[in-house]
């Protein structure tokens, strides 16, 4: 017997492999920063990185306008701050932001390494257009190479990225 419930992929659907060894990568923010899969490997649905921070690493209190955003540690500390909530997530935790909520986080160990997703994708397009394309797997040498570019507003509207400005409780950050 067939089965019935035949449903269409979605556009842009396909399947794929990707390499943490040979997918592209990026420094940007003393980061490395690897795209796993993008928009054009999803169709804009959802995209994914692998990154490797260092201790004192990441972002002040921002929001994502129309992206969720979920971690998975592979390995080390952070600590989140997810709207009023402040918690601490190591190897092996799963973390999920709605999107348009308030938060921020702070790498406590000496590094850091997540998947990082975007539903639907986003901010790995920034990514890959402020970031310095690179062959290595390691974190950057800080420095300004390895900041990459600023993030003028018209980009940040782009992607979807607000910072609040307000203080940050998870400062003060080690890193720039």
């Amino acid at each position: 017997m067939s089965n019935p419930l035949k449903f269409p992929a979605m556009p842009g659907s396909k399947g794929f492999i990707h390499s943490v060894d040979q997918a592209p990568a990026y420094w940007m923010q003393d980061i490395l920063w690897i795209m796993l899969a993008d928009t054009e490997d999803t169709g804009g649905r959802w995209s994914i990185m692998e990154q490797l921070l260092p201790k004192g690493a990441g972002p002040p209190p921002h929001k994502h306008l129309w992206s969720d955003e979920t971690f998975y540690i592979l390995d080390g500390e952070i600590t989140f701050l997810i709207e009023g909530e402040i918690r601490s997530a190591r190897k092996g935790s799963f973390v999920s932001v709605a999107r348009n909520t308030r938060h921020a986080f702070r790498v406590d160990s000496d590094t850091a390494r997540f998947l990082n997703g975007y539903t639907p994708a986003s901010m790995e397009a920034m990514i890959a257009e402020l970031g310095k394309r690179t062959n290595e797997r390691t974190l950057p040498t800080p420095g300004p190479a390895a900041s990459g570019g600023q993030m003028p507003e018209e980009l940040l509207t782009r992607y979807g990225l607000v910072w609040l400005d307000e203080p940050d409780p998870l400062a003060p950050r080690s890193h720039r």
